[in-house]
């Protein structure tokens, strides 16, 4: 057993009973003990009416008066071995070494006889001597028991530095002092423990009240934030902190935001600190989702120290506001007293944390509920002004905002003749936006003409556009129109237009302008009425700049541009195409495929797709041909080593890297490779190795 520093008693020389006093005062003297038993009387009202803490600082100061002491020490036991409360005057006593139960303190308290020591240095009595070497500077020592109606419950010391200070009259005073003391101190006591179980009684009925007034209570989201500052105030209030922290994260898990906060004033919380104190308070409810207590410190040490707050002497307590295994929140509270939260403190916090949680989740839902509403109603009437407003594009699936830009842009330019150049990737489904301009035009009656000129070979280019006489070349055994004269009237599609030969694109840029042309081998000037499409998959700016594509040309292509975008930019698309090509070639193959595991979806809407719709068409349908049953088994497995493979395409372009670098050195220094300002001084090197890189990367020495 341990007590915080305790005054030291020794056993009296007198015997274990005071014998009465023997001789006849004289009357000065009569009158002197009188004065001083009035002043034992005063004394005693006077700590009748002091509280315990008012008693522990005034000890000396009322006994000074009738007895002369340089330390007055009160022990209060509680039970058999417990000190409870400590009153110290001044000049006090080292705390002894020896256990308690070995020194005359215990010794007074059990036997309940008062002990005095005249001079505590020389005294040879083995608990006397136990103490005596911590307690310097004292002399004389009297220690008497403290004795209510229930026995024995405290001890009284009063001490002095010169030695045979306190004669027989003087102990009998201080039995009567002590007498007078013990019954005005166990009121006192009484009084406080009365008190103590009235502010207990009236806090557990006001945590009562809070938990009966949240239990069923419904709060709208608009008044959620009042509803919570609230409660913080409240709680606050109750379980006696510093500080009070209640954050939310909502119901999908959105970052801790703390939605109520209440302080002591002296305490100087700014806003970025409440948003740091919530921040560390999560992660530990994110760790252990149970209740805490402990150091502040420990939550904050990740964090730099804040200005004029001590974590270091700082309890928190954490509750996470827990609905069906997720933390909503948290409710956290700290304090700068000595002591920690208690057991009963943090089983209240938790049960008005489950309160809380039932009341915000109930609000957070109605409030989810509500916006769902409102999206659906939005959402149909959306869907019913599409339905009326917007015409359907065969075969073109999907509903996202990229895809639909690209749709409005072709309603706007099909009812015109102007040409259009399609650009985007390989896969996007130009050749769909084609026929769908063509299908919304008035030429939509006539012929619709696809030449594709990366598919033909560029000696037989332009007899396949322009058509040839019989005899014009080794075996034209016949006279052949070309593709212009079958489209005439209607709409010609030329698809990787970017890969027509640089000598064809004079001639292709004549019938673009002039709208005629002659056959190979003829003479005779063409006239024809053809609205050409065109797409590529190449950048044809790119090309005029590099000079392997005429700029006339591109500029009379490049009347209104519509650039497709890429399956991986309108993901939002591909369960709608993925479920589309399911059913196309579901009923190709005679298959019946009824549902599309939710895995497969996700798997195939995070690919990247380099190869855009195609890819994904001809994935789906050998997945089609896989699938024996009911569910769609696609090969997810390939997914994974072509994400590989492509990754490992992507980083071998040096090349290309190399090219566009020496190119820009190139149209920086107007194309001249030598000299101080040329393109051999720009990138470091001397000019015969840039003509060696020239030649190597296929770089025209000077656009046409």
């Amino acid at each position: 057993m341990s007590a915080t520093q305790i005054s030291l008693i020794s056993e009296t020389p007198f015997a274990r009973k005071l014998a009465p006093l023997s001789f006849e005062p004289p009357l000065a003297e009569s009158e002197a003990l009188a004065a001083r038993y009035e002043r034992v009387s005063r004394l005693s009202r006077s700590i009748a009416c002091m509280t315990p803490k008012a008693l522990s600082r005034n000890l000396v100061s009322l006994f000074m008066p009738s007895f002369p002491c340089d330390q007055v020490n009160i022990i209060i036991f509680e039970g058999s071995d417990e000190v409870h409360w400590t009153s110290l005057g001044a000049g006090q006593m080292a705390m002894p070494e020896a256990p308690i139960e070995e020194t005359t303190l215990w010794s007074v308290y059990q036997e309940q006889k008062p002990l005095w020591v005249p001079d505590w240095p020389r005294d040879e009595r083995s608990r006397v001597r136990k103490e005596a070497a911590s307690a310097i500077g004292c002399r004389s020592l009297c220690r008497l028991p403290l004795r209510a109606g229930h026995g024995c419950f405290g001890v009284l010391s009063i001490a002095n530095s010169r030695p045979q200070i306190y004669s027989e009259q003087e102990i009998r005073l201080l039995l009567l002092a002590a007498d007078q003391v013990a019954l005005g101190l166990a009121n006192s006591l009484s009084t406080e423990a009365r008190r103590r179980l009235q502010s207990e009684l009236d806090g557990a009925a006001a945590r009562l009240k809070l938990l009966a007034d949240l239990s069923g209570k419904f709060v709208d989201d608009a008044r959620l934030e009042s509803f919570l500052g609230q409660v913080a105030f409240q709680i606050r209030g109750l379980m006696a902190s510093d500080f009070i922290v209640l954050g939310l994260t909502g119901l999908n898990h959105e970052a801790l935001q703390v939605r109520a906060f209440d302080s002591a004033e002296e305490i100087p919380f700014s806003r970025e600190l409440v948003g740091t104190l919530g921040k560390a308070l999560w992660e530990r409810v994110l760790s252990t989702p149970a209740n805490w207590t402990g150091k502040l410190e420990d939550l904050t040490k990740d964090y730099a120290p804040a200005e004029g707050i001590d974590y270091d002497a700082m309890h928190s307590c954490v509750a996470p506001l827990m609905a069906r295994d997720r933390a909503l929140g948290l409710l956290a509270l700290g304090r700068r007293s000595g002591s920690g939260y208690s057991r009963d403190e943090i089983e209240f916090l938790g049960q008005v944390a489950s309160q809380v949680t039932i009341v915000v989740e109930n609000s957070l839902l109605h409030a989810e509920l509500r916006k769902m509403k409102v999206e659906c109603d939005e959402e149909k009437a959306h869907r019913e002004d599409e339905s009326a407003g917007q015409p359907v594009f065969k075969d073109i699936v999907g509903r996202s905002a990229p895809l639909q830009r690209v749709l409005r842009d072709v309603e706007v330019v099909a009812p015109t003749d102007s040409g259009v150049l399609i650009q985007g990737e390989t896969g996007t489904g130009k050749e769909l936006i084609a026929q769908a301009i063509h299908d919304r035009s008035p030429r939509r009656d006539r012929p619709f003409v696809k030449v594709n000129c990366a598919a033909i070979p560029s000696g037989l280019l332009e007899s396949e556009l322009f058509g040839h006489e019989k005899g014009a070349f080794t075996g034209a055994i016949m006279r052949k129109p070309g593709r212009f004269e079958v489209a005439d009237k209607g709409t010609l599609f030329l698809d990787e237009v970017g890969d027509i030969p640089l000598e064809l694109q004079s001639k292709l840029l004549r019938v673009l302008q002039e709208r005629e042309f002659e056959r190979l081998g003829s003479s005779r000037t063409q006239r024809v009425d053809v609205r050409v499409i065109a797409a590529t998959h190449r950048d044809l700016k790119q090309m005029v700049e590099e000079g392997t594509f005429r700029s006339d040309l591109y500029y009379r292509l490049h009347v209104f541009p519509l650039t497709v975008p890429p399956l991986r930019e309108r993901r939002e698309d591909i369960p709608l195409v993925v479920r589309h090509f399911v059913e196309k070639y579901a009923r190709r193959l005679n298959r019946r495929i009824e549902t599309i595991p939710a895995r497969a979806l996700e798997v195939l809407t995070d690919y990247p797709w380099p190869g855009n719709v195609r890819e994904l068409q001809h994935f789906l349908e050998r997945a089609v041909i896989l699938s024996s049953g009911p569910s769609l088994r696609a090969p997810l497995d390939e997914l994974k080593h072509e994400t590989a493979s492509a990754c490992a395409t992507s980083l071998s372009t040096l090349d290309e890297v190399e090219r566009e670098h020496v190119l820009r050195a190139l149209k920086e220094s107007n194309w001249v490779t030598g000299g101080p300002k040329g393109a051999a001084v720009r990138l470091g090197m001397k000019r015969t190795t840039l003509a060696y890189r020239i030649r190597k990367l296929g770089i025209p020495v000077r656009p046409l």
